[in-house]
């Protein structure tokens, strides 16, 4: 077992499965973030730190941005990556249940890359496989390489996390990034501000675990939040997630961002976003300077350099 040393503690990262944000300590994802920008030049240039490592990308659901970062940290690190884009071309189809999946692509990769459409599924795959299982997205659940790219990306952009005020916008109830996200961010000391229709709050398990740590203000409209925060960090509504169409329909377009939205805005506020959106925020803002959420796409191919390298022993 591999270990790094950070402020006296031994962190032990090699082998290790990324399934929730909440199995990490405030020190071991600062190490994350620390590590990450030392490996911003190895993101520009490659190496060969992974040479001979396989990753398998297991995506039950659609992705792009997600599946796409990860192979392309392999790529940059010198490993190889294989894997499926959708369960419709894989032995899924002929009715082989997950665990079986696990079992039989263990014995091809180093690390597992899992996205599927129920909650739990990255647990229960960490449960059957000898490789390490990351969790792309876990149903409605949660997203942790994302809620970390996410810091990444305040941190690089705002040069700090902790004494900043920050918003969660749009569907906090079916985004699984958010989710992620604001466990993270209660181990910072953080204001929250979580803005979203009555039917889409943030769900009850989150609130109670966050509002132990961090304070959290909860509102139905962006208008008088937008002027006091700094990080303003917007989701789409997850039509995929919803059970009823007539539920979608009642509050679809109802958290937009427009550039009349932002004329009270902080002019260092930063405006993130996981992708894709749909009509949430308009394209007249991408031009602004508030504009941050092509960057974290960056910032994910060097996030997931990081964790591929750490859990896979690169990094000592």
């Amino acid at each position: 077992m591999n270990r790094v040393v950070v402020l006296g503690v031994s962190l032990k990262f090699e082998g290790r499965d990324i399934i929730s944000v909440k199995d990490f300590s405030r020190k071991e994802i600062d190490y994350i973030l620390k590590i990450s920008q030392a490996m911003e030049p190895l993101a520009t240039k490659g190496s060969d730190m992974l040479k001979g490592k396989i990753l398998a990308t297991l995506f039950y659901e659609p992705s792009t941005r997600t599946r796409l970062s990860f192979e392309a940290a392999m790529h940059k690190l010198g490993g190889s990556a294989i894997g499926f884009a959708e369960a419709e071309i894989a032995s899924v189809k002929k009715g082989e249940n997950l665990a079986d999946t696990i079992r039989v692509v263990e014995n091809y990769a180093d690390v597992i890359a899992l996205r599927h459409p129920l909650e739990g599924a990255a647990r229960l795959a960490a449960e059957f496989s000898k490789v390490p299982i990351m969790n792309g997205g876990s149903g409605a659940g949660e997203h942790p390489t994302q809620a970390l790219l996410d810091l990444y990306t305040i941190m690089k952009e705002k040069g700090k996390i902790s004494g900043l005020k920050i918003a969660l916008a749009g569907d906090l109830r079916y985004g699984r990034t958010v989710h992620s996200l604001a466990y993270a961010l209660s181990l910072y000391n953080i204001e929250l501000y979580l803005v979203s229709p009555e039917l889409l709050r943030m769900r009850r398990e989150v609130l109670e675990t966050i509002r132990e740590k961090i304070p959290v203000t909860t509102r139905t409209s962006l208008e008088k939040v937008v002027s006091q925060v700094d990080v303003l960090y917007v989701t789409r509504i997850q039509k995929e997630r919803f059970p009823d169409p007539a539920e979608y329909a009642k509050i679809k377009g109802s958290c937009k961002i427009t550039l009349e939205t932002l004329n009270r805005a902080k002019e260092d506020l930063i405006i993130l976003h996981p992708l894709p959106r749909v009509d949430e925020i308009s394209a007249e803002v991408d031009g602004t300077s508030y504009a941050r959420y092509f960057q974290q796409v960056w910032n994910g191919i060097v996030v997931r350099m990081t964790l591929l390298a750490l859990i896979l022993g690169a990094i000592k």
